[in-house]
């Protein structure tokens, strides 16, 4: 299957923008009012400038560089508002997701200024896809209506060359050229359609070279001598002759389903029976490769243009339909305000956007829950609600200082370490004489070790009495010292070993504390420190 790009032009997009706040989306459709023309000015070599005019302003004779000056001259009463780039590329960014509903490879052109011709625009690559619209030209046609009910003028064209196609948006009024049929129809299109860059334009027009004919058969070398490799790479990008990839602003989705509606729905309830359906069509694709979905999307495409983007995370890999619909129903339900359903969504889409292999599962013999799914599916419910970032589970890291070695981490992003973990830390610790060991360190330790004041025999053994919070403590047992030594390679040349005692006062509770540095080899006065407590 041959590619076929659509390149779409937005030459108005910052006075659209500007003209859908003043008179509303449907500005286009309803007619412009009777209202001066909108210009955006920035300073430009030390002078105010029009860097972007409306329709209205290019037929009264208004143009982009412009002094502001100049065009008040001509329009006293110019309605003029400030360059916002910003703005600009949000709302950029916000056609290109609209865009998704057309295909998921939905690139944003990033152009340098200096490229003659340079409008905000899109690249979508349709390849396999107009055929759910009915054809290319119906499905261009329908971007283009659609666009302009929403105030927004668009120009799109396509061919199978991302540079062939913006050309034709651009400079041609063709809006789909037959697959292999764009290196001769280029050819009569001026040579701004190639992306050449304002000044090198303008040398070539100088030598009376002004379409991509007059340089599309001249020798290679003298023209990449006189004007660099750059005009060359641009005009076999243009006719196909050097490969150019498009690069989408989203990843592409490992499996996708969607269903469009002749009427739009609003209910929340209709939108949880949608994703019902669609993840039961996924189920089966799912099975065959025996994945499990991780990371699941539901887009919402709002009539107006809105879209609506839900994501959520499973703890372990998922594909029953009825356990993903659950995810969806409480992430909505974890909501702080009820989505804005507007007039409603004309299309829903289920992407599954990262898989895993599922572990095979064998259910016990009574038929119910395998071991450990009611508690993921607990995960599941507190991640869809709180979000996944706040269902926290103890991760173990590789080093043995003790307030190192755990951390919290996503229990959603566990994968299938989720039952190892439930198995393995129910069980009592047994030693190898299959009793219950007895525990060496304390259950709870303090985020960070607390200062005491003790008083020990010998400078080498345990504390006799200590001061902690205030409160005098007298030992009568200790156990000790377990030495753990710094870690040099982080604390550097002035860290320090540590020396734990298990001790117990006269009222029977259990500390543990640690001196820290080696009498007369690390320090002459090492610190005593309060790290843990036992139940």
């Amino acid at each position: 299957m041959s590619q076929r790009i659509m390149s779409i032009a937005l030459p108005q997009l910052s006075t659209d923008r500007t003209a859908r706040r003043k008179w509303g989306r449907s500005w286009r459709l309803n007619g412009r009012p009777d209202a001066p023309p909108l210009a955006a000015t920035a300073k430009v070599k030390n002078a105010m400038r029009l860097v972007a005019v409306d329709g209205h302003g290019h037929e009264a004779g208004l143009r982009v560089g412009q002094t502001l000056s100049d065009a008040r001259a001509l329009f006293p009463d110019l309605d003029v508002f400030d360059d916002d780039p910003d703005a600009d590329a949000a709302m950029l960014e916000a056609i290109a997701a609209w865009c998704d509903r057309y295909t998921p490879l939905v690139a944003v052109e990033r152009l340098a200024e200096t490229i003659a011709g340079s409008a905000p625009g899109l690249f979508l690559d349709i390849s396999g896809c107009a055929h759910l619209f009915g054809g290319e030209e119906a499905m261009r046609g329908d971007l283009v209506a659609r666009l302009r009910a929403a105030g927004i003028l668009a120009h799109a064209a396509i061919a199978d060359t991302p540079g062939a196609a913006w050309a034709f948006a651009r400079y041609s009024d063709r809006a789909a050229v037959a697959p292999g049929r764009h290196q001769e129809e280029l050819l009569d299109l001026p040579l701004a359609g190639l992306r050449l860059e304002t000044q090198m334009l303008d040398m070539l027009r100088k030598l009376g070279l002004r379409t991509v004919g007059c340089i599309a058969a001249l020798p290679r070398a003298p023209l990449a001598a006189r004007f660099g490799n750059g005009l060359l790479l641009r005009l076999d990008q243009a006719l196909g002759r050097e490969e150019e990839a498009i690069s989408p602003r989203l990843p592409v989705p490992e499996l996708s389903s969607e269903r469009i509606f002749a009427e739009p729905i609003a209910l929340v309830e209709d939108i949880e029976r949608t994703a019902l359906q669609l993840a039961g069509n996924l189920k089966p694709r799912l099975d065959a490769r025996q994945l499990g979905a991780r990371t699941l999307e539901l887009k919402l495409f709002r009539v107006d243009g809105h879209v609506t983007s839900i994501s959520v995370r499973a703890a372990s890999p998922v594909y029953q339909p009825e356990r993903i619909m659950m995810l969806f129903r409480e992430r909505i339900a974890g909501f702080h305000e009820d989505m804005d359903a507007g007039f409603g969504f004309d299309l829903i889409r289920l992407n599954v956007t990262e898989s895993e292999t599922r572990p095979v599962e064998q259910a016990d013999l009574g038929g119910g829950q395998a071991r450990g799914e009611a508690f993921i599916n607990l995960v599941d419910k507190l991640g869809a609600r709180l979000g996944t970032d706040r269902v926290l589970r103890f991760a173990a890291a590789d080093t043995h200082i003790p307030e190192r070695s755990f951390g919290l981490v996503a229990q959603a992003g566990a994968g299938n370490a989720v039952e190892t973990l439930l198995w393995s830390d129910n069980q009592p610790a047994l030693d190898g004489q299959g009793s219950a060991a007895v525990l060496t360190r304390p259950v709870l330790l303090f985020d960070r070790p607390e200062p005491v004041e003790a008083v020990a025999e010998v400078p080498d053994g345990p504390p006799i009495r200590f001061r902690w919070r205030r409160t005098l403590y007298r030992v009568v047992r200790s156990e000790g010292p377990e030495r753990i030594a710094c870690e040099w390679w982080r604390d550097g040349r002035g860290g320090q070993s540590r020396d734990y005692f298990r001790i117990e006062d006269d009222e029977g509770h259990r500390f543990w504390i640690f001196r820290l540095g080696l009498f007369e080899r690390e320090t002459h006065n090492p610190a005593w420190f309060m790290h843990g407590l036992f139940a």
